[in-house]
Parts: structure tokens; sequence; C-alpha cells
């Protein structure tokens, strides 16, 4: 009985090893280019802002896809932004074994954002692609990111979140009203004014 074991315990040791080598041989990992990212200044409700980016790295020996996202953790005391604040270009990418690609991020906080201090993961991890759809497979690498929001009433977090908007679209802000301006006297000055100009030979 003994001996019927271990033929049997040795042949699905073999079989693991001959049908599914890219178990042992295969490796998925990901990594981080910063542990913690701090933003000193406070930030106002209703601004948006730039984070600095998040550089991911590509750690195992297979190709993989790759994304970013907010985690959080129970122990740490503050407030948790919500996820949809954050918006990440790209979201989604392929790595290479070994190479890294930079993770741009945006941070927009709402007009009524809670003032006080907050934390939250930026967390890389890889993703499988199956016919059932998208997995992820348990390994991530995150970055600590602290910020804090200060006090604001309604009124300043529409001005904060106008001046954001100006600063973002430079300088369409500035050549959108200008063609406006334009159009109006144009029009204007038609309306108002007829010109007439005429051309012929001189007698």
């Amino acid at each position: 009985m003994k001996q019927y074991l271990k033929a049997v315990l040795v042949f699905c040791v073999l079989a693991i090893f001959l049908f599914l080598p890219f178990l042992t041989l295969a490796k998925i990992g990901v990594g981080v280019s910063s542990g913690k990212i701090e933003l000193k200044e406070p930030l106002r409700a209703g601004g948006i802002y730039g984070i600095p980016s998040l550089g991911v790295f590509n750690t195992g020996t297979e190709p993989t896809d790759y994304e970013v996202g907010i985690a959080y953790h129970a122990d740490y005391p503050q407030i948790h932004p919500p996820k949809e604040w954050f918006s990440f270009y790209p979201h989604q990418f392929f790595l290479e074994p070994g190479k890294s690609r930079s993770v741009g991020i945006k941070l927009t906080i709402p007009v009524k954002a809670v003032p006080g201090e907050y934390f939250a993961f930026l967390e890389a991890y890889p993703v499988i692609k199956s016919e059932a759809g998208v997995t992820g497979v348990g390994v991530a690498a995150a970055s600590k990111l602290y910020f804090s929001v200060e006090p604001s009433n309604l009124w300043q977090g529409l001005l904060y979140r106008a001046a954001s908007l100006f600063n973002r679209y430079q300088p369409w802000t500035y050549i959108v009203p200008i063609v406006v301006i334009l159009a109006v006297l144009i029009t204007f000055f038609r309306r108002f004014f007829s010109f007439q100009i005429s051309i012929g030979k001189k007698k």
C-alpha cells in the first residue's frame, strides 16, 4: 500500500513539472518608484491638482498588463479620499520584463470637500486578461499619499474650481474669449455701419 501511494505521489509531481512548467518558471512582479508622496502645501476645495507622477516597473519575468488605482488601510486615522477624485494617465498599460512606465495623476477635489488630513495608497498591480474577463493576481506595490484640504466655503470652492480650469486649459482660456469678443464686434459693426468699396478705372 505504501509503495502504491509513493508511486502516485511521484506521478503527480512529474505531471506538474511536465504539463505545467510555467508555474515554476514564470514570475509576475511589480514595483513603484516612490514609497511616499506628501503634498506639503494645503489643497483647496474645488481645486484641480497634478500629483507627482508614479513610476511603475515590471520586476517579473513575464510581459504583463498593469493598472494603477487607489487603496486604503484601516490602520491610518486620516480621511480616505474617494477613488472618484483621482484620474490616472494611462490607467492601464503593458510592460515587458525590466521595463517601466510613468503614470500621470490628477486630483480633482470637490467644491464641498471636507477639510482635514487625507491619506491613500497609490497602488500599481498586474492584471491578467482571460476569456472570463480581467482578473488581478494578488501582487501589488504601493506609494503612500498624504495631503490636506484647507477649510473653505461654497463660494471659495467655486472660485478655486474656476481658477483651476482657467490655468489648466491655457492658452485656450485666452483664445476662446478673444474669438468671442471679435465675433461680437464684427457683428456689431456689420449691423450699424455699412462700407461700400468700389474699384474702377480712373477717367
